[in-house]
């Protein structure tokens, strides 16, 4: 995903995953605060990381994951079958779930919400997310408004037919963007769906006064039985992140939405009368340094090398207040297919200014690199330019703002090098082709992809097809070890460096209950609200 519209539908891991030691209470209302009002509730639109998880309690899809984890399960869905090709999937509905509005679900209301999402009218963001459905190249060109590919032969059944086998297709079931809405409402209130949303998750819209508080009402006929277990969440907006923090401190709030301010984080993290408030969780993020192969001298694959081993990755961990870990590969700790064994090159200066003299860059040369101009990218693109200089290159650094970066970036003869902080990719769905095909794949290696590495390993994007047409259970093994082979033997070309992992941190109040991976949860991102509680 890109961090320019903030999607957060990743895996984690945690800190700590015990459970609290007091046993789950019904009742009471939580407060949590954000700077920023919240722009959209409706789950077509919403691509942010403020309203992801607020959505997740509001509506539904065919599939989820089981509570803090990436486990995939079913969710309105009771079960699913997949055929021996790999292209039908069968989902039997739960009966009996019904919309906040009182009305039953059934599989009409799905295939209108799949294909709503597609329609170029709604102008969702996430349409592409379903490229795979037979009829999505005729809908998304506005020549029908309905997917060839959704059957419904009766109320609790939902055929989906694909082009082709996809073994992503379950957890593009289970994103925010398949959520199921009732038609009657969207008609009703058209683009102002997103203020008046009506879903059947846990909790319901009580009220929306913009600028100042969202009331969220838990749903009594939720059709999950004993959650949730908060009568309701205020979520008070325009509250600065300092104030909010103090507030907390003082039991005025539950929730610090905004989390520690940078300029407070180690004194926080460090205050042992806070000890216990803040979780700590690894999110599906790898910040990288792009290097355009195309270009020269990072044509030259030694020059790559060099790059890689001059980078001090543990100094640009300490710029961000170890809010992060070094990376050595393009895949998080937490992704599946991530190598645990894998070293990758290390930081060694002597060994970088022999490969630069053996590229034929006995004396270095001079380049330039794009970072986005918002605190602390510009420090960190110091920090890497400090490391070059060490070997040799003279990197003049070009400070703009994101969208001129990405611009630069996505072209053929700019921004040689890029920092890719405050756009890195954080994955829509814990799965390793997400950080395949938009960011290291043929397909994004073009003018305005995010491929800015230029980078292209044609038998590498057919081992990447290959992997993703294993959708039988009994291949997910084979699968994920096709997924690792490929992200280290992209390494062998060194197209990126990869400098780090974001983590994430959440800020609760001593009476909040609740397993600590709910506070970061990697897919009800930032907070699982349906299943935390006051004790």
């Amino acid at each position: 995903m890109k961090k320019s519209i903030l999607v957060l539908a990743i895996a984690m891991a945690f800190s700590s995953t015990s459970a609290l030691a007091d046993e789950a209470k019904h009742g009471g209302n939580a407060v949590v605060t954000y700077q920023s009002d919240v722009a959209t509730l409706d789950p077509a639109i919403g691509y942010d990381w403020q309203n992801w998880s607020m959505i997740k309690s509001l509506f539904d899809g065919l599939m989820d994951y089981k509570p803090g984890t990436t486990e995939l399960t079913p969710d309105l869905a009771e079960s699913y079958t997949i055929s021996d090709d790999g292209k039908v999937y069968t989902f039997i509905l739960h009966k009996g779930v019904k919309f906040h509005n009182g009305r039953e679900m059934i599989a009409s209301d799905v295939k209108y919400s799949l294909e709503r999402a597609v329609n170029p009218k709604t102008q969702s963001p996430g349409a592409g997310f379903f490229s795979s459905i037979v009829g999505y190249d005729e809908m998304a060109a506005g020549k029908t408004t309905t997917l060839a590919g959704i059957e419904t032969p009766d109320d609790s059944t939902v055929k989906i037919t694909l082009s082709a086998p996809n073994a992503t297709f379950l957890h593009v079931m289970a994103i925010n963007f398949s959520s199921v809405v009732p038609r009657e409402e969207v008609e009703k209130w058209g683009a102002d769906f997103g203020k008046h949303p009506v879903g059947t998750g846990a909790f319901e819209l009580g009220e929306w006064t913009l600028g100042q508080q969202i009331v969220f009402k838990k749903n009594a006929n939720y059709y999950h039985k004993g959650i949730p277990y908060l009568d309701s969440i205020t979520f008070q907006i325009g509250q600065d992140p300092s104030v909010a923090l103090m507030r907390l401190e003082r039991g005025e709030v539950n929730i610090a939405g905004d989390g520690v301010p940078p300029a407070r984080f180690l004194q926080f993290r460090n205050e042992p009368k806070y000890k216990g408030l803040m979780v700590t969780g690894d999110q599906l993020q790898t910040g990288y340094l792009t290097m355009k192969t195309t270009l020269k001298p990072f044509d030259n694959l030694k020059v790559r090398q060099a790059v890689n081993m001059a980078i001090n990755k543990d100094r640009i961990v300490r710029i961000i207040n170890g809010r992060a870990a070094p990376a050595n590969q393009p895949l998080p700790p937490s992704m599946p297919g991530y190598d645990v064994n894998y070293k990758g090159l290390a930081y060694d200066v002597d060994k970088a200014k022999a490969l630069l003299g053996e590229a034929g860059f006995p004396e270095g040369f001079s380049t330039e690199l794009y970072v986005m101009n918002t605190d602390p990218q510009p420090r960190i693109a110091q920090s890497i330019q400090q490391d070059l200089a060490k070997i040799g290159i003279t990197a003049t650094i070009k400070s703009l703002a994101q969208a001129n970066v990405i611009a630069a970036a996505g072209s053929a003869d700019q921004a040689p090098l890029v920092w890719s902080g405050g756009m890195a990719w954080i994955a829509d769905f814990p799965d390793p082709s997400n950080f395949w095909g938009p960011i290291l794949g043929c397909a994004g290696a073009t003018d305005g992809g995010w491929n800015w590495a230029r980078y292209c390993n044609k038998a590498l994007d057919a081992e990447a097809v290959k992997a993703d047409s294993m959708v039988k259970p009994e291949e997910q093994a084979e699968r994920i070890e096709t997924w690792r082979k490929i992200f280290t033997t992209a390494m062998d070309d060194a197209p990126w460096v990869p400098v780090f992992n974001e983590k994430r941190f959440t800020v609760h109040s001593a009476d909040m209950g609740g397993n600590e991976a709910l506070y970061v949860d990697p897919v009800h991102v930032p907070v699982n609200y349906d299943h935390i509680w006051k004790k």
